[in-house]
Formats: structure tokens, sequence, C-alpha cells
């Protein structure tokens, strides 16, 4: 039985992040376990720019971003493991791993943290009618395959589903040659950041087809097309709209899922809308002791995003193995309401936060003019005004620990009132 003070599981940004701030922190004997045979995560097959921008106030590759966490990890002299796949996390946090030198590990921590991302959804997750010929991929196994592998997918593509990695790919195809033929989005708005729209398709002329879904899939050994259609409210495929495209690809951007295996086995509480653990002020999940941070909480726009959060977590972990963390005072639920999806984190204890709180959530459709209402028990704590607000963007705000004191809240939810045209 190994023992740490933390363990950390997931080498990507999340994970690093958490692990150099625990350090900085004063937690001393620290673990990261990752599956792949890098560190860095998702970001290394990222190659194109857009990175950074909040942190490091520079522009950075997936790659470059990844690199500066890495070489900070390494320059601290934490502890990790590659090629290690974590198999259980109990409740009081021991933890079972296994790779091909150690074979079976057995790792007692005092505090664990969360950083497994997520992972994307699947063509069997939605159902689409037709053969089931090579050429159907999700867009990150593409990603994959081109920018790492050194894999041409295919010459002639249809992408269903606007997340970023759709978008991004539909870029990043063209310019390898591909001809992408259209992007379908079953909702009426994307589902990615409006500077991927701009850059990824608008700027090469692929058109976006909101409404719309792939009915039907042809080809045997491989794609040789597939059929389009409009949908109405009740995302039913209109009969006479269809459109077929003759192609050799077809690649899915449907959605991520936090990826929360162990999380259920340890038996910790889920939230039903983000699909992630339940986690309080200091990103600690219902299980004392056991810490989440980055996509395996909720779904990231931005990897910024990602950072500060799990700097929290991290920080957070060092502080619960030195007691510095109460459990002591009143819990203060969040909740989102009125066009707001759901609120991170979901519960706040006022005794945890230094100066301020920063709530993180997503609306569910596009809005202009608008203002973001924070309330406790039903009064106005804060309102924050957008110009515009959409489901691809994540939205943030920051609350006091004075406004938060505000009142003796039991209740605090964050909702959208129609702002002024």
């Amino acid at each position: 039985m190994f023992n740490y003070e933390i363990v950390v599981i997931g080498g990507g940004p999340a994970g690093l992040a958490a692990a150099i701030e625990a350090r900085k922190n004063g937690a001393k004997n620290i673990l990261v376990i990752e599956r792949d045979r890098e560190l860095g995560g998702i970001l290394q097959q990222c190659i194109h720019n857009g990175f950074g921008l909040h942190v490091f106030k520079e522009e950075l590759t997936g790659p470059e971003y990844a690199e500066k966490f890495i070489q900070e990890l390494i320059t601290m002299g934490i502890e990790y493991k590659l090629d290690t796949m974590v198999l259980e996390v109990t409740d009081n946090r021991q933890i079972t791993a296994m790779n091909t030198i150690d074979g079976i590990i057995h790792i007692q921590a005092k505090a664990v943290i969360l950083a497994m991302g997520c992972r994307e959804r699947t063509r069997g997750a939605i159902r689409i009618p037709g053969t089931r010929p090579a050429g159907v991929l999700t867009a990150g196994t593409a990603q994959r395959f081109v920018n790492m592998e050194g894999y041409m997918i295919g010459k002639r593509v249809v992408i269903l589903g606007s997340g970023d990695i759709g978008l991004i790919m539909a870029r990043r195809l063209t310019l390898e040659g591909a001809e992408v033929l259209a992007v379908a989005e079953l909702m009426p708005f994307s589902g990615g950041l409006t500077r991927n729209i701009v850059q990824c398709l608008e700027d090469f002329n692929i058109p976006l087809l909101l409404n719309h879904t792939v009915v039907d899939i042809e080809g045997h050994d491989r794609v040789e097309a597939v059929t389009i259609a409009q949908v109405d409210e009740g995302f039913k495929a209109i009969q006479g709209t269809e459109k077929r495209f003759e192609c050799d690809t077809l690649l899915l951007s449907v959605g991520l899922i936090p990826e929360n295996e162990l999380s259920k086995s340890a038996g910790i509480a889920l939230d039903k809308v983000t699909g992630g653990p339940i986690v309080n002020e200091s990103m600690e999940t219902s299980i004392e002791g056991i810490f989440a941070c980055g996509n395996v909480v909720h779904v990231h726009d931005l990897v910024d995003w990602v950072t500060e959060e799990s700097k929290r977590a991290g920080r957070s972990a060092a502080q619960y193995i030195k007691g510095k963390l109460t459990s002591k005072g009143k819990t203060i639920k969040l909740k989102g309401t009125n066009g707001v999806r759901y609120v991170v984190p979901h519960l706040l204890k006022i005794e945890n936060i230094a100066e301020s709180i920063e709530l993180m959530m997503r609306v569910d459709n596009i809005y202009r003019n608008v203002k973001l209402v924070v309330r406790g028990n039903g009064e106005v704590i804060k309102e924050i005004k957008r110009k515009h607000a959409t489901p691809g963007e994540m939205e943030t705000i920051k609350v006091t620990l004075k406004e938060l004191s505000l009142g003796d809240y039991d209740e605090i939810s964050v909702g959208i009132v129609k702002g002024e045209e």
C-alpha cells in the first residue's frame, strides 16, 4: 500500500493545475495518475491556437498551453505515473490502479482530486438509422488521427453537431484538402463558441444547417452518402426536406459527457443536468476529502476556466489535509432558474470563502439584452447585464463574501431577466 497526501486522477489541464496549486499551498507528497502515454490530456491534439488568453495573456496552441504546466510540474518534483489506469476509488480514499510496470497498485490518499475530463457521445447515443460502414467517427477521434497519428480520415465530409471540436475539425479538414460539405445542427442554435463559427465555418464558406439532423447513412464497407433533414419543434424529421450528400466520412460532434464511472462507483452524488459531481465552494464532492474539477464536473468551453476552477480544487485539497476546511456552519444551496440550466458550485459554505466565489453557469437558449440576476431567498444580491448570452459560452459571475453575507440565505438562485432593448 502506497501513501500520499494528495492523489490527482487525470493528467490533463485540470489535473496539472490542481496538483501544482496543491504544492504551492503546502502539500508535499502528491501523485498524478494519467492513463495516456503523456501528460497534457486532450490539449496535446488541439494544435490550433486560442488557448491561454485569460491565464497567460497570450495566444497559445493546446500543446504549448499544456507544456507550461508540465514543465512547472516537473520543476516542482511532483510525482506522476503514465499509462496507468485507475480501476476504483473508494469512499475512504483508497485507490486501485494498474499499469504494465507496477501491476496492480493500492494507494491510500488523505485527499483525492478527480480530474478525468469528459468523453464524446457516440452514434449509439443518438440512434442514427442506416447501415454501419467505416467512416463514421466522433470529432475528437478524427482530431487525434489527423493531428497526432498523421492519418487523413476522408475527402468528402459531413459533420453532425456544431460543438467546438466539430467546428474546429471543419476548418482543420478543409486545410488538409478535404471538402466539408455541411455542418448539421439539431438545435436552433450552435453549441460552439461564436468565434469558432466565424473562423471555422464562415471564413471557409461551410454551410451551417440549424434545425437539421442526419436521418440515414448509406454504405456497405465505407460511408457512401448521408441524408440530412430539417426537424420540427419536437425534433422529428420533416418529410420533404431531405438533402442527400455523397460523402465518405461522417463526423459526430454531438456533445460531451463528464467521465464519471469512478465517481459513480465511489458513491459520489451527481448532478442530473451536468452529469458531474455535486460540488461545494471548495470543489469538494459529497464524499469528504474527494474533490473534483474541470470537465469531470461540467463541460467547459475554455481551458482557462478549467485552470481557474482546478486551482481552487488543488488549494482546497491542500487546506483539507491541514485541517483548515470547516464542515461547520450553514450550507447554502445554489440553483439555476429562468433560463439558467445549472450553477457550479452547487453548494456554498460561507466560512470557507476568503473574499469571493466565481459562479459558473450555462443558459438554455440564445438571449439578447438580458440581466443575469443573483437572488438570495428571493432578494436581489447582484445583477449583471449581458448583451448576448448563448448555450455555447459559459457565463461567470463573481460574488463577494460581503454580498453573500447580506442576508441569512438558505438558497441562492441565478436567473435571466429581460433587460432593456
